[in-house]
């Protein structure tokens, strides 16, 4: 028997009647500390204050957040620990809330109606494997891979019958390790005959990050004919063909997935962003409704959405004015946006210049002009630039609203600060023909170059000096400035000096207004933390 008595339970549901009634379920299981709320919001305030062993929350909660958010937010935020068990608790059936239930892979899920003998037998496992699976659990609250790829051999060794969720995690932690040859090796043995979907798509999705695209693509079909239902496998060929330079059939894939699966906001965002790319103008308004929709209550909120749905509604008019039912959808679209990221300048300045653009092409050009006036004016102000994908269609809006010096200095900071990548080069060339931006960073490319075969070659302090060469050529380079910081700690725990140590953040406070989206941001980060530490 399981002992109950000194475990916290919370329950969420909206209706009243409910909770008075697992509440006393719960009581002749001989709990005794039962916290109770009707919404999401109490739900996550009362996980900030309190450690819970049990969550029990219903999936539809009426207005406002619902089950999937509010688990998504709490494991975001490290608000419940690996140890909590969460169950899902629903009387709705439908494929699309359950398929967004399982996505975001609660410890169980729950049908209404249960009484306490199936609610305690379903708890009673629960908490069974988690005693079980207690010192993996404990290496994650650590943040220790490696301890947790220890943990999860000996308990597995211990408690052969969870071998599968032992698996699991220490593939995940070989991943985090970097340790690839080992993480192959642990899923091919379990992709054999009878695979285990999660290995199977932790396989194929490894494999394409690793452009080994055609075993990933016999995966991924082989995962379709097994389990036709599981979205992640049309996220993971999406991904693949566009690896591939095929975004036609990307979307493709991307649609099957939202059928299967359409209240996961990360797959509607990326539909549109796919849908847009292919000048395919419904299916993207479809699918970036949908993410604004379902991004109202979620800690995935992404500004982005907002502004691509009013950027795309402006592009399905091509040439013409812009449907007059349309412009009211940008204006409560933005508007929108703009109180809720009101402290954001790049944000608002964006959405002015989407506006300004809708009403230009439809003939309010006074109001046009005052708008691209302000966001100029915000432009000038930012603390932090865009990703290149954004400056570039900054610069693009800037040009066509008549600021076009304004977008030559945007394009100047985006090749300083970009120009390393071949792609985003070519990107500027298409919108500016200024020698000055185009060929500004040739020979500061070149010391880094230099300065990537030297450090390959273990000649660190040779390495040091073609990176700094190339950092006082464009002070603003991300790559050139992280690269400068990487040899110069790699100096420091040779040989500590303090002023090696403040080069070191003079280099990294050079772009401290990379955007946290630039897939570089992490790095920047950890390059941070230990010059801060050093």
């Amino acid at each position: 028997m399981i002992d109950y008595s000194k475990k916290r339970f919370l329950l969420v549901d909206d209706f009243s009647d409910f909770r008075t009634s697992v509440t006393g379920m719960l009581r002749q299981m001989a709990v005794r500390n039962v916290d109770a709320a009707s919404n999401g919001n109490d739900c996550l305030a009362l996980c900030r204050q309190n450690r819970y062993d049990i969550i029990l929350h219903d999936y539809n909660l009426g207005d406002g957040k619902n089950g999937q958010q509010v688990l998504e937010e709490l494991t975001q935020g490290k608000l419940i620990s690996p140890h909590c068990i969460f169950v899902m608790v629903t009387a709705e059936s439908s494929q699309a809330m359950v398929m967004a239930a399982l996505e975001c892979e609660p410890d169980a899920y729950l049908t209404k109606p249960f009484n306490r003998a199936s609610l305690q037998q379903r708890l009673d496992k629960l908490v069974e494997r988690k005693l079980a699976l207690k010192p993996i659990l404990d290496a994650k609250v650590r943040n220790s891979s490696a301890a947790v790829v220890d943990a999860c051999d000996a308990v597995s060794s211990e408690h052969p019958r969870y071998l599968p969720q032992c698996q699991r995690y220490k593939a995940e932690a070989l991943a985090e390790l970097g340790r690839h040859v080992e993480l192959e090796a642990l899923l091919t043995g379990l992709v054999g005959d009878r695979p285990l979907p999660w290995a199977l798509v932790m396989l194929a999705n490894h494999l394409c990050q690793r452009r080994q695209f055609e075993q990933a693509r016999a995966l991924y079909e082989k995962g379709m004919t097994l389990f036709p239902m599981l979205p992640a496998l049309y996220d993971g060929l999406a991904r693949l063909h566009l690896a591939l330079g095929d975004s036609q059939r990307a979307q493709e894939y991307l649609q099957q997935g939202v059928r299967i699966s359409p209240n996961t906001l990360a797959r509607q965002s990326e539909l549109g962003r796919v849908a847009r790319l292919n000048d395919d103008i419904e299916p993207a308004i479809r699918a970036y409704r949908h993410a604004v929709g379902l991004g109202k209550h979620s800690a995935f909120r992404d500004p982005e959405n907002h502004l691509q749905l009013a950027g795309v509604l402006s592009a399905q008019s091509g040439s013409e004015p812009v449907n007059p039912k349309a412009l009211i959808e940008i204006r409560q679209t933005l508007g929108e946006l703009e109180r809720t990221w009101k402290n954001d300048p790049a944000v608002t300045a964006r959405g002015q210049l989407v506006q300004a653009g809708a009403l230009a092409k439809s003939g309010h050009q006074a109001e046009a002009q005052k708008l691209t006036a302000a966001a100029v004016e915000r432009l000038g102000e930012l603390d932090t630039f865009f990703t290149a994908d954004q400056a570039l269609e900054v610069a693009t809006q800037l040009k066509a609203l008549g600021a076009g010096q304004k977008a030559e200095e945007l394009l100047a900071t985006c090749a300083e600060m970009y120009g390393d990548d071949p792609g985003v080069m070519q990107s500027i060339a298409r919108q500016t023909d200024n020698p000055a931006i185009l060929e500004a960073g040739t020979q500061a490319q070149a010391y880094n170059r230099e300065g990537i075969r030297l450090y390959q070659q273990k000649n660190y302090p040779a390495a040091l000096d073609a990176f700094r060469r190339a950092l006082a050529a464009q002070p603003r380079n991300v790559s050139f400035a992280l690269n400068t910081a990487q040899s110069l700690l790699r100096q420091l725990a040779a040989s500590p000096d303090p002023a090696l140590r403040a080069e070191c953040l003079r280099c990294l406070d050079q772009v401290r207004g990379l955007p946290p989206s630039d897939p570089r941001h992490e790095r920047y980060q950890k390059l941070r933390r230990s010059a801060e530490t050093a």
